[in-house]
């Protein structure tokens, strides 16, 4: 183990700062490595400056805690620690402990702007994509619109030309039934695709966004759900598209200061799809319509407890102009001045980095720092597409070293509570099925074990629990097959809503700080710690030799809460050796 820092609650002393605030900063120095000195680097005004560390505590295990204070002047502080061992002078940023200069970006950060809403760090989001979940029985009376063809409920989805415009009929009423198969899981955020009137299935080209789509029972039906979902005790987010609307929306026709038009009426849109005309932020009245419309869907009697925030890199994005993080703070008041705990979450095919920590989007959708390593380490020996998330070619076959070093690149810049804020996502309706990627149950298992185990909100896409299929985002957007029984994998649906129980049980895997103690082939090993509990887990993509682990807190005892075929136990030399079956995931409480 080496000297470890991170921004739980175990090593930062507030983990909602304020101006003027003073926090207290932890580096813990296991047993065996002798500091002789730590310095505590931290930018106050755009300027570096050095304070000492000094020793707080040894623990029962003989880590010594040094202890730093940094007074929060600016809105944003990132910090760090030099290091003097007798290995030499070491540099301890979120990168981890480095015996070279790093660039500043890799920084802790401490963030004053006001926190994300307590509740989305404790939630398992359950993602809904509202025309193939349920339907009821008054989706049979609605009449076909002229852009869509009519699917039956257990027609097989077909992706190419097409695909978008076949409709199945699920329906906001059809959710409201089926909420007791969320709560079997576990889950207790909904998270719905777009619910506005649009001319696709996927509703992303938005005809307006004053109601709901009659398609999915109107307005009232969103009251509806919203009452069903509340009535548990659960929250309830929408999708709201910010960089494009449809050619359908009456903006487009009214307001052409809303968009980007140039000569002879040619307009600028997403990606050159012309059925996506693109917004121009540089409007004031753009940004008083979204300010009250954020607001409209957030208050009764519809309720929703935030947004999710489709294309968001892009938004406010175009040439020259580029009012981005003016939109995110603009939404983010919205939000907050609507309800104070209400959520935004940004989505981003890529790195999200340099878009968070700000006064804007609270976390985002975690494809870059989460889904791409854990596709690189899990993936099936054949694939049945030929895409990587976007970049072509086949998804890359990477080891457990490889999946640490790219998942501690992204969470190094930003900070804790962006990242633990994140929705982690093993796949999405924009996506191939995690069932499909790594081809059988086995592997999945360890991608879920993943999902609910590491720092992050957990996003469950509806169907993965079941073990549906699908090797593009068509095929993933397949119906659930509620009256096909023999098309569900309930041995998959048991272990996810086993390790969902675990996480909500555990405050360590919720809220705990992260400690990678192995990475190498087939194996990841990390601890999740709290003042209170440890917690140790394994993940193996594949059978291997037994692993001996050293410098693991002292425990007197180890008990298996999920998946351990045989106890841990110590070896003479003061290793803790753990069987080497799998696929698997082990979790185990570290009791002292």
């Amino acid at each position: 183990m080496r000297p470890h820092h991170d921004g739980s609650a175990l090593y930062v002393s507030s983990q909602s700062p304020a101006l003027g605030e003073t926090v207290s900063v932890f580096v813990r120095v296991p047993a065996g490595t002798r500091a002789s000195r730590i310095h505590l680097r931290w930018i106050i005004d755009g300027e570096p400056v050095f304070t000492s560390a000094v020793v707080d505590r040894t623990d029962l295990d003989g880590d010594v805690w040094w202890r730093a204070d940094i007074p929060v002047r600016n809105p944003v502080t990132p910090y760090r620690f030099l290091i003097r061992t007798t290995a030499g002078v070491r540099w301890l940023t979120g990168l981890g402990l480095t015996h070279y200069d790093v660039p500043d970006a890799t920084d802790f950060r401490l963030v004053a702007h006001p926190a994300p809403p307590a509740w989305a760090r404790d939630a398992v989001v359950y993602q809904i994509f509202p025309d193939r979940f349920a339907r009821s029985a008054a989706a049979n009376d609605r009449d076909t619109p002229a852009w869509a063809t009519r699917a039956g409920w257990d027609t097989p989805v077909v992706s190419g030309p097409g695909a978008t415009e076949v409709l199945y009929g699920g329906d906001l009423d059809g959710i409201t039934r089926r909420l007791d198969h969320v709560a079997a899981l576990g889950a207790d955020t909904l998270y719905l695709t777009p619910f506005f009137p649009a001319g696709s299935n996927h509703r992303y080209d938005a005809a307006g966004f004053d109601r709901v789509d009659p398609l999915l029972g109107g307005d009232a039906a969103l009251s509806r759900l919203s009452a069903a979902v509340h009535a548990r005790g659960w929250r309830l987010l929408g999708d709201l598209t910010t960089n494009h609307t449809g050619t359908g929306h009456p903006w487009f026709a009214d307001r052409p200061d809303y968009y980007y038009f140039g000569p002879g009426g040619s307009y600028e849109s997403w990606l050159g799809l012309a059925g996506l005309p693109k917004l121009n932020w540089g409007s004031a009245g753009l940004r008083d319509r979204f300010h009250q419309l954020t607001q409209h869907w957030l208050s009764r009697p519809y309720g929703l407890d935030g947004w999710r925030i489709d294309v968001a890199n892009m938004t406010g994005r175009r040439g020259a102009d580029d009012w981005t993080h003016e939109v995110a703070a603009l939404l983010r008041r919205a939000v907050a001045d609507a309800r104070a705990d209400g959520l935004l979450i940004a989505e981003h095919g890529h790195d999200a980095t340099g878009d968070l920590d700000r006064d804007g989007w609270h976390g985002t959708m975690n494809y870059a720092g989460f889904t791409r390593p854990v596709w690189s380490w899990l993936r099936a020996d054949d694939l049945p597409f030929d895409d990587f998330l976007g970049v072509p070619g086949e998804v890359p076959r990477r080891d457990a070293r490889s999946t640490v070093a790219t998942m501690s690149a992204f969470a190094a810049q930003m900070s804790w509570r962006s990242w633990t804020t994140s929705w982690q996502i093993l796949g999405s309706h924009d996506t191939a099925r995690i069932r499909t990627v790594v081809g059988g149950a086995a592997r999945q298992e360890v991608a879920a074990g993943l999902l609910l185990t590491l720092p992050g909100t957990p996003m469950i896409f509806a169907g993965d629990e079941i073990g549906l299929t699908g090797a593009d985002n068509e095929e993933a957007r397949q119906p659930m097959p509620w009256d096909r029984p023999a098309a569900w994998d309930t041995a998959t649906f048991d272990r996810y809503r086993t390790l969902v129980r675990l996480r909500r049980s555990s405050d360590a895997l919720r809220r705990g700080g992260l400690r990678w103690v192995h990475a190498d082939g087939d194996s990841l090993v990390f601890l999740r710690e709290t003042a209170g509990e440890t917690v140790l887990v394994l993940c193996r993509r594949a059978a291997g030799e037994p692993l001996a682990l050293t410098g693991l807190p002292g425990a007197t005892r180890f008990e298996n809460l999920y998946g351990g075929a045989k106890p841990l136990y110590t070896e003479p030399d003061g290793a803790t050796a753990i069987d080497g079956y799998g696929p698997a995931v082990q979790v185990w409480a570290v009791h002292n």
